[in-house]
């Protein structure tokens, strides 16, 4: 699978929110835009980070979610989903956790975008839909999504085609990332095969060399 399609652009800027009776500062509640948004470095124009030691940067710059996953979690959640019910810029159709690879280089519109890493859900997505257990369901399912690296900046809409340009050579999934740092924490030889590629994002490599270490 080597192209896909946005079905929605989503941004927003960090504000109070009232997730059932407790106010946090959040950006998680994005809204869809169909006009062109400029993708920077740091993300798109107009989108906003409130807790950026988790969020945001470089390597994390814009938020992908895949469009399949959300039947599941309305089913799971028994309720109508919000907007970018993930928080996600960006809702895309086909791609999965198992058909992208960290270093997989993406031409979206305008815009050159290189997969840095496995999104890892927190404890906000939690507070939003009243889950004490949520994001553990989260890892569990292992529908994670994944954070993007902007190479090139550039405009991108709802509709426009995400195309492959460069696979990663080392084929290092999402999902094989995922499995690695939730349930196979010990494996020393799959925790090395991640941190040699060279387009991991920086957060994931203090991450999984203190999981070497303590592997050791």
């Amino acid at each position: 699978m080597n192209h896909s399609t946005i079905k929605s652009l989503n941004i927003g800027t960090a504000k109070d929110q009232n997730f059932f009776g407790k106010t946090i500062t959040t950006g998680i509640c994005k809204e869809p835009v169909t006009a062109p948004v400029q993708a920077t470095g740091t993300g798109f124009i107009g989108d906003g980070i409130y807790n950026t030691k988790f969020h945001g940067g470089e390597d994390k710059a814009i938020c992908v979610y895949p469009h399949k996953h959300l039947a599941h979690w309305q089913k799971v959640l028994e309720r109508p989903l919000p907007s970018a019910p993930f928080g996600e810029n960006i809702s895309l159709t086909k791609l999965d956790e198992n058909n992208v690879h960290i270093g997989d280089v993406f031409k979206i519109g305008t815009a050159m975008v290189q997969i840095s890493q496995p999104r890892q859900p927190c404890k906000t997505l939690a507070l939003r839909y009243n889950k004490p257990d949520f994001v553990k369901m989260v890892v569990k399912s292992g529908f994670t999504g994944w954070y993007l690296r902007v190479l090139g900046g550039g405009m991108i809409q709802q509709g426009d085609t995400c195309i492959l340009i460069s696979a990663d050579p080392d084929k290092v999934s999402i999902s094989f990332a995922n499995k690695v740092m939730h349930h196979d924490r010990k494996n020393r030889a799959a925790i090395q095969k991640i941190l040699k590629l060279k387009a991991l994002s920086v957060s994931w490599q203090e991450s999984l060399q203190e999981l070497h270490a303590k592997a050791s």
